[in-house]
């Protein structure tokens, strides 16, 4: 009992740390995709956690039925040998171009909050990911059980802080000009792409622990976790609508009436979730490369490091803005299809 437990809180914590990536810990996209639609927010906040808890369960018992190796296996099961091939092409440039951003994201970072050069950033967060993926899935289970709870903790401490604020019911009476069929769009949106991304670390996790029991508490406790996390996101954002939309990092404004030291910690938590994400990327680009190229594990990782290190000099916001409204797209027809699939499961 006391095993299952250890390896339900890591399926939750690494499935919410996939997801909990930076646009998310800034709040850009719970602002993008849910506040900015006024009350309806809360709903579709309800909608979207329904989707991670399903479709994320679905995604790893699958991974386990079939011994997954990689997230192309995964695709090939449900669209057969030939759309799933092709669909992982997709998700190979989709990766690749998403953890450029996040690369890019964390030499940000540096920049402009501890005034370390954007390149030594970039460096500095390369040779800490190529030491750490040397252990594989462990450090990634390891990184993501000791980020989520702290970020756990710090949204806790901004929803107390958000029911002390007058105004902390705008939340269920913000009026929107944003049509409804666009409020009920994002959270498709958002889950598909952001589940299309965390295939490559949910995949090999789910294949991993193998137990379907455990996969479907697992997926259950990070699900709601998830939602939890954008329902606080929601509430504190929501009660400093519309003036916090002038913001790059909306919620680094609401940290900062916390005090110095809580959006100190903040700002780290924010490099932390950049940092999950990245690593989780590029161990699934490794592992899905792997099957390809018979190259190993860390020659691989070295040169995705260094492939993603050329892109980020892109710089942040212009990777970030030319890329994800396309990789949205092709998420949301991933999404529809995995949706439609109808799979059988062997009862262990």
């Amino acid at each position: 009992m006391q095993k299952r437990t250890g390896k339900v809180l890591q399926i939750a914590s690494t499935y919410m740390g996939t997801i909990v990536g930076a646009g998310f810990a800034t709040g850009q996209e719970i602002l993008q995709f849910f506040t900015r639609f006024g009350y309806w927010g809360s709903i579709t906040i309800a909608l979207a956690t329904v989707l991670f808890i399903w479709l994320g369960t679905k995604m790893m018992l699958l991974a386990s039925e079939i011994r997954a190796k990689s997230y192309e296996d995964l695709n090939k099961a449900l669209f057969g040998d030939r759309y799933g091939r092709l669909i992982s092409h997709f998700m190979l440039v989709i990766l690749l171009g998403v953890t450029a951003v996040m690369l890019a994201g964390a030499g940000t970072i540096f920049y402009e909050h501890w005034n370390i050069s954007y390149q030594a950033g970039l460096l500095i967060t390369m040779v800490a990911s190529f030491f750490l993926l040397r252990k594989g899935m462990k450090a990634i289970l390891t990184v993501n059980a000791i980020v989520v709870p702290v970020m756990l903790l710090f949204t806790v401490l901004v929803m107390i802080d958000t029911f002390r604020t007058p105004g902390s019911d705008k939340f269920m009476t913000l009026v929107t000009d944003y049509s409804p069929w666009a409020a009920w769009a994002s959270p498709f949106l958002y889950t598909a792409f952001n589940l299309s991304l965390a295939q490559a670390v949910l995949v090999p996790l789910g294949a991993e622990i193998g137990d379907r029991k455990t996969i479907v508490i697992g997926s259950w406790v990070g699900g709601i976790g998830i939602g939890f996390m954008l329902l606080a996101g929601h509430i504190a954002l929501s009660v400093h609508m519309p003036g916090i939309q002038q913001f790059a990092i909306p919620m680094g404004g609401i940290a900062r009436q916390l005090g110095y030291y809580v959006q100190f910690i903040y700002i780290f938590l924010i490099f932390a979730e950049i940092f999950t994400t990245l690593i989780a990327d590029i161990y699934g680009l490794t592992l899905q490369l792997q099957e390809r190229m018979k190259w190993s594990r860390e020659l691989l990782t070295l040169g995705v490091l260094i492939i993603c290190y050329l892109a980020s000099q892109i710089g942040f916001g212009t990777l970030l803005s030319t890329l994800y409204p396309l990789f949205g797209l092709i998420s949301l027809g991933w999404l529809v299809l995995i949706i439609r699939k109808k799979v059988a499961y062997r009862r262990t």
